[in-house]
């Protein structure tokens, strides 16, 4: 096939690209680079791949390269509650208006598949698991915004929407202030992080999982389309206190204790079941635990310096 995505350098489109590749895709990709980080150089070689530096927002520029596509992927995004509130603007135009371009654009034969949250859930109910058919509660403009693409990718009619728990793993446009690969970072670098709301519960996903998740709508897109989907560790529904619980296991001086200050601008704290999706046959790859053992060596390499998003 040939595909084409939004924001393909980015956190969870850098990994997916060389899979997509490998596979024998054509990928076509649209980024505006603005980390300033270089993913997507080490593939610059492959003939099926087209890397365009532009805007995602860009009328004439999506069309002309969703034309021929028989699959997009809008993963354009200022990814988090921090950042979109810091520019609602851009938030706006990007996480809805230009995913619902897209949908506008797109023909009934091209394959859409979009990640969305799972933080559109809000706060949960303790001790139930939220499920595809459980209201959507979205708290920040990030969870609300994701959650009015979503209804648009659904309703075209041609689309697959994914509620991605919160990723984590090392990737070549890495992120530092996704949950657990921050907390790691800390726990490598600092030794200690002080928790609040340490009792507050979210699923996690590794970012290859992520990618499979994609492939694995791809290629089973007619029995799964038109239907949102959580993609999560099934076993990985835990707190803040049991992820640093879980990474001490790999750093074993790392200190946490809880305090009662700070409060989480998304207000997520819910168990999300994830089998719907294994009903279709996905499962994930990548444990918690190999995925923090993942980040102990990545942090070998890197340093907090433009890793992060704001």
């Amino acid at each position: 096939m040939k595909i084409f995505i939004t924001g393909g350098a980015g956190y969870l489109g850098s990994v997916m690209v060389p899979r997509l590749l490998d596979i024998g895709h054509e990928v076509v990709v649209l980024d505006n680079f603005m980390y300033d980080q270089s993913p997507l150089l080490d593939l610059c070689y492959h003939p099926k791949l087209t890397v365009v530096r532009g805007d995602a927002r860009d009328k004439k520029l999506v069309e002309k390269l969703m034309r021929d596509a028989d699959a997009i992927f809008p993963l354009a995004c200022l990814t988090g509650a921090p950042l979109c509130a810091k520019d609602p603007v851009a938030a706006q135009t990007i996480l809805f208006d230009a995913v619902k371009m897209i949908v506008d654009l797109s023909s009934k034969d091209q394959r859409l598949i979009f990640p969305t949250t799972n933080s559109g859930y809000g706060i949960g109910e303790q001790g139930k698991f939220c499920t595809e058919e459980t209201p959507l509660r979205p708290i920040s403009i990030y969870g609300r915004l994701k959650c009015e693409a979503e209804t648009a990718i659904l309703d075209s009619g041609h689309g697959i929407t994914l509620r991605l728990a919160t990723a984590f793993g090392a990737s070549p446009r890495m992120r530092l202030d996704l949950l657990v690969n921050d907390f790691t970072y800390r726990a490598v670098y600092d030794r200690f992080v002080v928790l609040f709301e340490a009792h507050f519960k979210r699923n996690f996903i590794h970012t290859r999982d992520v990618a499979k998740a994609f492939i694995h709508s791809l290629d089973n897109f007619e029995a799964m389309k038109n239907e949102p989907y959580n993609v999560g560790l099934s076993d990985a529904n835990i707190s803040k206190m049991e992820l640093c619980e879980a990474i001490k296991k790999h750093v074993p001086d790392f200190y946490f204790i809880e305090a009662a200050v700070g409060e989480d601008p998304d207000k997520r704290d819910y168990i999300v079941s994830n089998e719907k999706i294994e009903k279709t046959g996905f499962r994930p790859d990548m444990s918690l635990s190999a995925g923090i053992a993942e980040l102990v060596k990545a942090y070998q390499i890197i340093k907090r310096k433009q890793y992060a998003n704001i």
